[in-house]
Order: C-alpha cells, then sequence, then structure tokens
C-alpha cells in the first residue's frame, strides 16, 4: 500500500496547487492514502508568509471534505504542520484537534527560540549551541503527545554540514526522546528534491541525512516515509528512497492507519 501523509496546497504560500491537483496527482501515482498537512494556520498570524492565514482554516478542512465526496477511492486525510511553541499548545490542541476534527497534526521546527529570539532553522543551525536549542525544541514537540509523528527531525542538516561529537549528541537526544514516548520520526523525501550540499564528508542531500538514520538504527523507534509535497507531481516522489533508507538501516515502519477517520470511530 502506497501512502503519503505529508502534503502541501497553495495556502501555505511556498507550494503550488489546490486539493484536487494533489488528489489527481494521487490517484494517477497509485496511492492509497494521502494526508493533508498545510502549515498550521496561528492566531496571530505569526510567520504568515509560509503558512495559511488564520482566516482560511474553516475553507481548508471544507476543501478536504469536499475531495473525501469526489475521490472516494482515496482515503483522504485532514491535517496540519506546527511549529513548536508553547504559546500555541492549547490551540492545537483544543481548536485544531478539537472544534476542526483534524484526523492528526504533524510536529515539526522550522523556527526554534534560541538566545533570546527566533531563529530559522534551513540556514540558522551553525554550531553546537544552535543545535542544543534545535534537539530542545524537537524533544519537546515529541513529548507533547500531540502529534502523529515529527517531521524531518534530520533538518538541522541544511546548515550544519559536519557529522561531528555535537550533531551526534543532536540526533541522539532527538532518538531518545522518540524511543521513550513511541512517537514515529519521518524520512522526508523534499530533502532529496532540494539541492545537494557540499560537506566534509562529500556531498549529500541536505536531508534525510544518511548518518542520522544509521544512528537511529540503535533505538527501538518507528518511521514514517512522506514525499513533503509541495507540487502535485511531486505526491508520492522519493517514497523509494526514504523506504530504502528504512530498509538499509532496519527501521520499523509505523503503522498510521488508526488516522483515518472510521478508525477513530468518526
Amino acid at each position: 500500500m502506497k501512502t503519503n501523509h505529508h502534503t502541501h496546497t497553495s495556502r501555505c504560500k511556498h507550494a503550488t496547487g489546490d486539493v484536487d491537483d494533489y488528489c489527481r496527482a494521487a490517484r494517477r501515482a497509485g496511492l492509497t492514502v494521502l494526508g493533508f498537512s498545510d502549515h498550521a494556520a496561528l492566531p496571530d498570524n505569526r510567520w504568515l508568509s509560509v503558512r495559511m492565514e488564520y482566516g482560511e482554516r474553516n475553507a481548508y478542512c471544507a476543501a478536504l471534505e469536499e475531495a473525501r465526496e469526489n475521490f472516494p477511492d482515496l482515503t483522504i486525510l485532514k491535517g496540519m504542520e506546527c511549529e513548536y511553541a508553547p504559546a500555541y499548545r492549547a490551540y492545537f490542541e483544543d481548536e485544531l484537534l478539537g472544534r476542526l476534527e483534524l484526523d492528526y497534526l504533524v510536529g515539526a521546527a522550522h523556527f526554534i527560540a534560541h538566545d533570546g529570539a527566533w531563529l530559522g532553522v534551513y540556514r540558522g543551525i551553525t554550531d553546537a549551541a544552535a543545535l542544543r536549542s534545535y534537539a530542545a525544541a524537537y524533544v519537546a514537540l515529541i513529548e507533547w503527545g500531540l502529534f502523529a509523528f515529527v517531521a524531518h527531525p534530520d533538518l538541522f542538516a541544511n546548515s550544519y554540514l559536519a557529522w561531528d561529537q555535537h550533531a551526534e549528541a543532536c540526533s541522539r537526544e532527538i532518538l531518545r526522546a522518540a524511543e521513550a514516548q513511541g512517537v514515529p520520526l519521518e524520512i522526508n523525501g523534499y530533502g532529496f528534491r532540494k539541492p545537494w550540499v557540499e560537506t566534509p564528508e562529500g556531498r549529500r542531500p541536505m536531508y534525510p541525512w544518511a548518518r542520522f538514520w544509521e544512528l537511529a538504527a540503535e533505538y527501538d523507534i518507528e518511521v514514517v516515509l512522506n514525499s513533503d509535497a509541495h507540487r502535485p507531481e511531486d505526491v508520492a516522489a522519493n517514497l523509494d528512497d526514504a523506504a530504502a533508507i528504512a530498509a538499509r538501516c532496519g527501521l520499523r515502519v509505523a503503522d498510521l492507519s488508526c488516522l483515518e477517520p472510521e478508525r477513530q470511530g468518526r
């Protein structure tokens, strides 16, 4: 069964296509489950350049409900991808999982609290102190217990290029938390489609970082395999590459069928 639980739409302002475009592409790619996880709207519209507006939440959910009618051969799931910011925890739980009845939430840290400010993860993780802040954010996300899985835990590899004692320590903190809490970690295919980086060990994808997942083999964790599609044509992209990492490292793939509405009693 071919599935993808990490899909964005044009509402997040850095993706293209709407819900139906992704559903048609998923059908062509032979997917059976398509989970949508646009970057969560926030009550104060923080980081608005990379997420839907607060007022778009109901329309987003309505589009997904309509797609369920239009594409009955697909299992379509309603989700959102949420940042680590403690001020929003009650909102994620009460509004997104509660009133809006989303099927699941994805945890991720694209911005982290560091040195009294918000630091962008994509280019900002360049020293040991930033890595410690990054690890703390991901550990807290895992320990919240709100998320079906945590997205791209190795995202720090975008800008921290050397696998050294600090990268290993950061990775172990995240892996220990995932093992303790039983929260799956995502092997994210989007990094394969981004420009590769030159590192002391040679050229590699921004992420997934093979070193991280080789270390993950030492822990009793599960993984999920997603394309993190930002274009309809990428809805199933690099799922095989993610699966190859899991197989090579001997990592168990999580069963996310529990997220489907009928299994939740809805």
